[in-house]
């Protein structure tokens, strides 16, 4: 029996990857949207209602903010796919809820600002690998800022990544995955 062929996919670093928190707090960020195997429910893809998972995380001491990105490392591309930017979360905050609007500014999450993912529109956009490229791994990174971001919606992703390097306190990485169905 012939082996599958492992997915094409970027092998570029993820930005947790790329950022290293001066902070000795630790952060665990966890959902109750993915089964116990780690599988996204469907109504958080891109396939489905496309709402955004709710997110729980452990407060970081001295945190004045928080940023969450999420990116697709196996997509069939150069570099990850990015599903969420968001950040300026509160830095009191623990959690947020499913299903939040694709605004740039979030009053009902204290005036957080959410990026542009790579679909080009504003907020999150779930999993949505292509039929038949087995199952991807979506990381869900938080992280704990000493510092709000002045940053606008239209902030690249580099740009942000850079900025996460000076004010990163703690950081997290939750792994879940989704697999397009009749894969």
């Amino acid at each position: 029996m012939p082996h599958a062929q492992p997915p094409d996919h970027s092998g570029a670093a993820i930005t947790l990857q790329k950022v290293q928190p001066f902070g000795p707090d630790s952060l665990v960020l966890t959902t109750t949207a993915a089964d116990a195997d780690g599988r996204l429910a469907n109504r958080h893809s891109a396939y489905h209602d496309n709402r955004s998972p709710p997110l729980v995380w452990t407060p970081v001491e001295g945190a004045a903010a928080y940023a969450i990105i999420v990116e697709d490392p196996d997509a069939p591309r150069a570099q990850p796919f990015i599903h969420w930017l968001i950040w300026n979360i509160p830095g009191e905050a623990t959690s947020l809820p499913e299903g939040l609007p694709n605004e740039a500014s979030l009053g009902l999450v204290g005036g957080a600002v959410q990026g542009r993912n790579d679909t080009g529109g504003v907020g999150y956009f779930g999993p949505r690998p292509p039929p038949g490229h087995g199952v991807h791994h979506y990381h869900f990174q938080i992280f704990a800022l000493a510092e709000q971001l002045s940053f606008g919606p239209e902030t690249p992703l580099a740009e942000l990544v850079s900025a996460l390097k000076g004010e990163a306190l703690a950081s997290a990485d939750l792994i879940v995955t989704y697999e397009a169905a009749g894969a």
